[in-house]
């Protein structure tokens, strides 16, 4: 049986003083940086983002960081800033004494799909340091009519299907679509075209290659009534099961909660742009505004260790209170 973790985003903190916006933009920068891995000898080795910034770890080692629910264009009260936290994340990135061999983003780039939130986008990304950006779309990057926008923007890499793979250093990474054909009570899907893909992308590649997922909606269902999940997960699931090694990166759902299941490790990533309630908490899935004080304890890090034998990923996550 898998295990998971959820943090609350929105937990009182006492005695919790009150941040001015710049100091509170701060946080949610640091907050939501990403998180950091490091590739060596074919092997995922995560790395505390802080410790990386600090100069410590292995710096021979290339690394990679996860950018998530950036979430351009958005504008209201749980955050009238979101390019101001993009950008803060982005700043902490290029500071990195080392810099990543490529950033993932996976999903919601954009807030409503429109062409000037792609523009101002493109805009902040194109500042990162790092040499490649690799991408899949969430369901608000492919709201607009045509469903053009995102593809004409990012859609090279995939030939226009949102699905493609690429290896890095002995590992192979799999970017995935799962938010075009939303299924029953709004679950994300995969299709039958995607997984007839996956099949043969994975076919010949031998049990000991890595492999990283990273898609938009969790390949998990977190919360069903929701639609927090991917109705056609298991099969994609299937296909990975002979894998020593299986990581799975979403976004989403703007928080970290994550489980370890056999050989696979999943994990999904806070936003630069708000954050949402924990599953099943008030009436639905949606920007959580929480007060100045409570800040805090509404972002935080992502310390990510590496269990080598076998090998694995330990993620543990603390708030900034």
């Amino acid at each position: 049986m898998g295990n998971a973790k959820n943090e609350s985003p929105a937990e009182p903190l006492p005695g919790a003083r009150t941040m001015g916006r710049r100091e509170a933009l701060g946080c949610l920068a640091f907050g939501g940086a990403g998180t950091l891995f490091t590739l060596a000898g074919g092997v995922l080795t995560p790395v505390d983002l802080a410790l990386a910034a600090s100069g410590g770890g292995d710096r021979g080692a290339a690394f990679f960081v996860q950018l998530s629910d950036t979430h351009i264009g958005f504008a209201k009260d749980a955050n009238p800033d979101v390019g101001g936290t993009l950008r803060l994340a982005i700043e902490r990135i290029n500071a990195l004494p080392q810099q990543p061999a490529f950033v993932l983003h996976t999903g919601d780039i954009t807030h409503l799909s429109r062409p000037a939130e792609f523009d101002a986008a493109q805009a902040l990304l194109g500042t990162l340091r790092a040499s490649e950006l690799h991408t899949v779309p969430g369901e608000h990057d492919v709201a607009d009519a045509t469903v053009s926008e995102y593809f004409q923007r990012f859609g090279k890499a995939s030939q226009n299907r949102g699905y493609y793979s690429f290896d890095h250093q002995g590992v192979h990474l799999i970017g995935l679509i799962n938010v075009l054909d939303f299924k029953a009570g709004g679950l994300g899907a995969l299709g039958a075209a995607q997984l007839a893909w996956l099949a043969a992308d994975l076919k010949g590649r031998g049990p000991s290659t890595p492999i990283v997922v990273f898609a938009h909606m969790p390949l998990w269902t977190i919360y069903e009534p929701w639609g927090w999940g991917t109705g056609d997960a298991s099969e994609a699931l299937a296909l990975l099961k002979r894998f020593g090694s299986v990581t799975v990166l979403n976004g989403h759902i703007h928080q970290v909660v994550q489980k370890v299941e056999g050989h696979v490790t999943f994990h999904t990533a806070r936003s630069t742009a708000f954050p949402q309630p924990v599953a099943g908490v008030g009436p639905g899935p949606g920007p959580l505004k929480v007060e100045p004080a409570a800040l805090p304890g509404a972002l935080g890090l992502t310390t990510v260790t590496v269990r080598r034998h076998p090998a694995a990923l330990a993620l543990a996550d603390a708030t900034l209170a």
